[in-house]
C-alpha cells in the first residue's frame, strides 16, 4: 500500500496528498506533519515499534471539504487520491488514482466557494520589451482569467506597469506565472496566492493549440485575438493547462474564450480601488460597508457575481451605458413587475456552478435536482418579460430558453428529496423505471422474509432470543446465547463463538441471503446508470444552459439595481460625452444607505469650464471633505456601471479614467514611506491621466516638511492645469493654494460651512463657493479626546505663531508652556537647530572670487568647525 502511496506522491508534486483508505483520507510523513499543525489534526505513526515510524494523521471522508477549505486558506495545494474500485470486487490491492489537485484558483465545490463572489485562476507572461529606435519600450504581459465554476474565460494585453492594477480589478484568488521569470516578482501581499508553473506550458504555439483544441477551432481569430495578441494567447494557453492538470476530467463548460481589450472599460488602478473601497472595505478588507456590499440587492448568487464585475469594471461607452439604464428605468417604473421577477428569482438555484459540476463529472443527484427546479422557475420569468422596451430586458427574453423535455426528464426521475452524493442512492422517483423498481421490491421482500424467518425460527427451537444478525464478514447469521446452546437444532451451522453467544448460519438463511444481496447490488447499479444517463442528457444542454444562467444573472443584476433606486430615491444620471459634471444634492452613495434617512447632508457639484475642471477644497479636518470628493467619483462610477445614483439630478461626462490619491496603509506594509506613496501615485496621476479623466487628490504634500508639500501641491495643480485639463477634485489643508483662483481661469475655491457660537465650533458639512480662513485643527483634537492641557498648550503656541514671533533667521520661535518671561533663556524652534559662528561666515562668503581649491578648502574648515564642541 505504501509503495502505491509513494506512487501516488510522486505524481502530485508539492501538494499534499489526502490518500482515502476506507470511510478515512490519511496522510503520510511530511505531509500528516503540515497537516496535523495547519488542520489540528493528531499526529500518530505506522509502525510504531520500527526504528523509522512513519507520520501519519487522518480524518472521516465526509469531512474532507472542511479540511480541503483550511488548507488552501493556509496556501497550500491538496491532491486527491481516490479508491476508484469496489473492494468487493478488487483482486489484491484496491486501484487508487488522483482525481483532482485542488488550489485556490481551481475550487468548484459549494463547500469551499463563496456563492456570491467569483474565484478566478489568473495567469501572468511577461513578455520581452521590444526596442524601437534604440529605445526599449515598456514591457507587455499578457494576462488570462478563468473560472474553473462559471466556465468563463478572458485574456488580454496589458503594460507591465498595470499587472497589479488589472490583478486588483480581476481579484483572483491565484496567480499562476513562469518560474524562470525574474521580472515578475509575485508580490506575497496580494490576497492572493502565485504558483510557479514550468516554462513550456507558456509556450507560444503549445498554447495556441491547446486552445484551438479545447474550443474546436482552426484558430483564435473568431474570439477577437490577432497575431499581435501573443502574450495573451500564451498566459491563456497556460491557464488551461493548469486546469487541465488539476482537474483530471473535463472542461467541455469552457466553450469560447474573450478577448478582452482595455478601451472599452472605466480604467480604475489598484490605489484607486482600495482608496474608494469599491469591493473591500480598507480596515477589514471585507465586502460588507464596500460601495458593492452597500448596493448589493440580488437574489441569486450569479447576479452578486456579475454585480461585482460591473461595479469593478464600468463602462466607458456611451451606447452600452444608456442600454442598460433603459432596462433599470423600466423596472424603477414597475414595482409589481420587479417584485415578481425578484420573488420568482429567489427560487432559482446557482445555474452557473451547477452546470460546471455537471462538466467536470463532479455532480450529484441534487445537482441535477436544483436544475430542474431552476427551469421551473422559468416560464413565469419569461411570461413577465414579454413585450418589454428595453433592451437588455429583451435580451433577457430572448435567451430564457424553457427546455421542456431535459425539465420533464428530471422532475419525473429524481425523488423529491434528493442527496448530494449518488452513492447515497434512494434518488430516483419510484415508478420511473421498471427494472430498478423490481429489484427493489425483491431487495425489500427479502429483508421481510429475513425477519418472517427468525419469527419461525425462535417458534421451531423455543430459543425466545434468536436473533439474525448481520455483518460484512458472515453476512446474515443467527446468534443465539450460551444459556440455550442445549435447544440448538443439528441443522444450524456453528460459524463464530463469542464470550456470551454463538452464531449460526443455515443453508435456508444462506440462499436467501444471496438474492438479497444480489437485489441490493443490482439495484444500487440500475440507479447509477440511471443517473449517468441523467446527467449526460443534462450535459447535451450545457450550452444552451449557460445562455440561460447568463440571462438570469443579468436580469437578477438589472433588478437589484431598480430596487436600491427606487428604494433610495436615486435617480437615472444623464450621461455626455463631455468632459462636465453636474450633480445637484449629490449623496455618498454608501453613507446614503447605512446612515439613518435624512441625516447626510447632500451637496451639489459642478465641473464645467465655466464653473471651473478644478475644484479646491478647503475646511476643518472632520469636516467632510474627503467624503465629499469619493461621493464626485462614486457616483461617477455607478453612473458608468449603469445604476442610477444618489442625487437629485446628475449629468455625468464619462470618464476614461477615475484617479484617487488617498491614503498609504497598503505600500507602508511594503516598506514604502507614507511621501514615497504619496509621489508615486501622484506621478502615475500626472503621467496618464486624460482630459477626460476624473482626478480627486486628498491633502498632497502632508508627507513631507509644510514647505515642501506646499509646493509641490501648488505645482501640480497648474500642471494639473495646464497640462492636462481634467476634472479634478482637491482636498487640501494648505490654505495658500485658494489663491490660485485669481491665476488659472479653471480653478474654483469651495470650502466646508463652519458655523461658530460661544466658542464652540459646528461643523456643517455643506459644502459653498470660496476658501476656508482656519483649520480649527485644536477643536478636532479636543473632539477627538485629546487631553485638556494639550489643547490648552496647542493654543499658546497658536497664538505665538499667529503673531509671528521670528528669530533673526526669520524662523517661528515658541515659550515654554507657563513661562513666557524666559523665552530667550529658553528659546525653541520648530527646524530644531541654534545659531552657530559658521552662519556668520557663510553669508560673507564671496563664492564667485572662489577657486575650486579655495572652496574645497573652506569646506573642510568648516567640516571641521562643525565637529568641534562649542565652548560654553
Amino acid at each position: 500500500m505504501m509503495k502505491q502511496y509513494h506512487e501516488a506522491k510522486a505524481a502530485c508534486g508539492d501538494a499534499l496528498l489526502f490518500f482515502r483508505m476506507g470511510d478515512f483520507y490519511e496522510l503520510f510523513l511530511d505531509d500528516a506533519k503540515v497537516a496535523a499543525k495547519i488542520l489540528g489534526l493528531t499526529l500518530t505513526s505506522r509502525d510504531k515499534d520500527s526504528d523509522n515510524p512513519t507520520a501519519m494523521a487522518g480524518f472521516p471522508y465526509h469531512q474532507l471539504d472542511s479540511y480541503l477549505n483550511k488548507l488552501i486558506r493556509a496556501g497550500y495545494r491538496a491532491a486527491v487520491c481516490e479508491q476508484v474500485e469496489d473492494p468487493k470486487q478488487a483482486k489484491g490491492l484496491v486501484r487508487r488514482e488522483i482525481t483532482r489537485l485542488v488550489s485556490a484558483g481551481t475550487l468548484t465545490d459549494d463547500g469551499l466557494l463563496d456563492p456570491r463572489e467569483a474565484n478566478y485562476l489568473a495567469a501572468v507572461y511577461l513578455a520581452s520589451p521590444k526596442t524601437k529606435s534604440r529605445e526599449e519600450t515598456e514591457p507587455t504581459a499578457g494576462i488570462a482569467w478563468a473560472e474553473l465554476s462559471s466556465g468563463r474565460f478572458e485574456a488580454g494585453i496589458f503594460p507591465k506597469s498595470r499587472i497589479e492594477d488589472e490583478l486588483a480589478r480581476i481579484g483572483p484568488a491565484e496567480v499562476i506565472y513562469r518560474e524562470d521569470d525574474v521580472r515578475l516578482s509575485p508580490d506575497t501581499t496580494a490576497p492572493w496566492s502565485w504558483t510557479s508553473r514550468p516554462a513550456w506550458s507558456f509556450a507560444e504555439d503549445a498554447s495556441r493549440d491547446a486552445l484551438c483544441k479545447q474550443f474546436a477551432v482552426h484558430n483564435l481569430e473568431g474570439f477577437g485575438f490577432v497575431d499581435a495578441d501573443g502574450p495573451a494567447i500564451r498566459a491563456a494557453g497556460a491557464a488551461l493547462t493548469y486546469l487541465q492538470e488539476t482537474q483530471r476530467g473535463g472542461l467541455d463548460h469552457f466553450r469560447s474564450i474573450t478577448a478582452h481589450h482595455r478601451s472599452g472599460v472605466l480604467q480604475i488602478d489598484a490605489s484607486t480601488r482600495a482608496s474608494l473601497e469599491i469591493t473591500r472595505t480598507i480596515r477589514s478588507g471585507s465586502r460588507e460597508g464596500s460601495l458593492l456590499g452597500v448596493i448589493d440587492r440580488t437574489c441569486t448568487p450569479m447576479g452578486a457575481r456579475l454585480l461585482a464585475d460591473w461595479i469593478a469594471a464600468p463602462l466607458i461607452d456611451r451606447a452600452r451605458i444608456e442600454c442598460r439604464l433603459d432596462a433599470v428605468s423600466e423596472l424603477v417604473g414597475d414595482a409589481r413587475l420587479r417584485g415578481d421577477i425578484r420573488e420568482t428569482l429567489k427560487r432559482t438555484f446557482d445555474l452557473t456552478r451547477l452546470l460546471a459540476r455537471i462538466a467536470t463529472g463532479r455532480t450529484g443527484p441534487r445537482d441535477l435536482q436544483q436544475v430542474a427546479r431552476t427551469l421551473a422557475s422559468l416560464p413565469d420569468l419569461k411570461a413577465r418579460l414579454t413585450n418589454r422596451k428595453s433592451e437588455r430586458l429583451q435580451f433577457v427574453e430572448a435567451h430564457l430558453h424553457l427546455c421542456p423535455e431535459l425539465r420533464a426528464q428530471l422532475e419525473s426521475s429524481l425523488a423529491d428529496e434528493c442527496p448530494l452524493a449518488a452513492s447515497d442512492g434512494n434518488f430516483i422517483r419510484q415508478g420511473f423505471d421498471k427494472e430498478l423498481d423490481a429489484l427493489r421490491l425483491l431487495a425489500r421482500g427479502g429483508k421481510e422474509w429475513i425477519a418472517a424467518y427468525q419469527r419461525e425460527q425462535m417458534e421451531a427451537t423455543g430459543i425466545q432470543n434468536l436473533k439474525v444478525g448481520y455483518n460484512k464478514v458472515f453476512g446474515y447469521f443467527l446468534e443465539a446465547n450460551n444459556s440455550q446452546r442445549d435447544k440448538i437444532p443439528d441443522h444450524f451451522i456453528r460459524k463464530q463463538t463469542l464470550k456470551n453467544c454463538e452464531r449460526f448460519i443455515t443453508p435456508e438463511l444462506k440462499e436467501y441471503e444471496e438474492k438479497v444481496l444480489a437485489a441490493d447490488d443490482q439495484a444500487s447499479a440500475r440507479e447509477q446508470l440511471l443517473f449517468q444517463n441523467l446527467r449526460l442528457q443534462t450535459h447535451q444542454h450545457l450550452s444552451i444552459l449557460q445562455e440561460v444562467a447568463t440571462a438570469i444573472a443579468e436580469l437578477d443584476v438589472l433588478a437589484a439595481l431598480a430596487e436600491i433606486a427606487s428604494g433610495r430615491k436615486w435617480v437615472r444620471p444623464e450621461l455626455t460625452d463631455d468632459s462636465i459634471l453636474q450633480i445637484e444634492a449629490g449623496r455618498h452613495p454608501v453613507l446614503d444607505v447605512t446612515l439613518p434617512q435624512g441625516e447626510f447632508v447632500p451637496n451639489d457639484c459642478v465641473h464645467s469650464p465655466e464653473a471651473g475642471m478644478i475644484l479646491l477644497i478647503t475646511g476643518p479636518n472632520m469636516a467632510g471633505k474627503s467624503t465629499y470628493i469619493r461621493q464626485v467619483a462614486l457616483i461617477t462610477l455607478l453612473a458608468q456601471a449603469g445604476s442610477f445614483v444618489p442625487a437629485e439630478t446628475a449629468t455625468i461626462g464619462i470618464a476614461d479614467r477615475i484617479f484617487a490619491r488617498v491614503g498609504a496603509s497598503d505600500e507602508l506594509s511594503r516598506g514604502q514611506s507614507t511621501f514615497m506613496v504619496e509621489m508615486v501615485e501622484t506621478a502615475r496621476i500626472l503621467n496618464t491621466a486624460s482630459p477626460r479623466s476624473l482626478v480627486i487628490l486628498d491633502e498632497i504634500g502632508r508627507g513631507t516638511s509644510t514647505y515642501d508639500g506646499l509646493s509641490l501641491a501648488w505645482a501640480i495643480t497648474e500642471y494639473l492645469h495646464e497640462q492636462i485639463g481634467c476634472r479634478t477634485l482637491f482636498a487640501t489643508h494648505y490654505h495658500e493654494l485658494t489663491q490660485l483662483e485669481e491665476t488659472l481661469p479653471r480653478v474654483a475655491n469651495l470650502n466646508v460651512a463652519v458655523k461658530e457660537w460661544n466658542d464652540e465650533v459646528v461643523f456643517l458639512h455643506r459644502i459653498v463657493s470660496g476658501g476656508a480662513d482656519k483649520s480649527y485643527g485644536i477643536h478636532v483634537a479636543r473632539l477627538a479626546g485629546i487631553p485638556k492641557a494639550v489643547n490648552e498648550r496647542a493654543k499658546d503656541v497658536l497664538a505665538q505663531l499667529e503673531v509671528d514671533h521670528r528669530d533673526s533667521l526669520d524662523r517661528p520661535t515658541l515659550s515654554p508652556p507657563g513661562d513666557a518671561a524666559k523665552q530667550n533663556h529658553y528659546q525653541l524652534t520648530l527646524f530644531g537647530f541654534a545659531d552657530h559662528p559658521l552662519l556668520d561666515e557663510l553669508q560673507k562668503l564671496d563664492v564667485n572670487a572662489m577657486t575650486p581649491m579655495d572652496a574645497l578648502q573652506f569646506l573642510q574648515a568648516a567640516k571641521n568647525q562643525l565637529q568641534t564642541p562649542a565652548k560654553s
